[in-house]
């Protein structure tokens, strides 16, 4: 019987990377429902964290996925 080896660490860093990417992505207009507009992101910061998301998301994906693919 082989022992397969688990990559854990590139399991968890994938996961990491997926999980905030995704919360990036969520919470990249800093809205709080028109009460603070005064605090809000301007729409060129809100496209810059919502890009910095994705990117950060597509990397964790693709560690993800490269695990399942050997």
């Amino acid at each position: 019987m082989k022992n397969k080896r688990k990559n854990t660490m590139k399991t968890i860093i994938g996961s990491i990377l997926l999980g905030f990417g995704i919360m990036m992505m969520a919470g990249s207009a800093n809205d709080c429902d028109g009460a603070c507009m005064e605090t809000a992101n301007t729409l060129s910061e809100m496209l810059f964290v919502a890009s910095i998301g994705l990117i950060m998301s597509f990397a964790g994906f693709m560690t993800l996925y490269s695990k399942i693919i050997k």
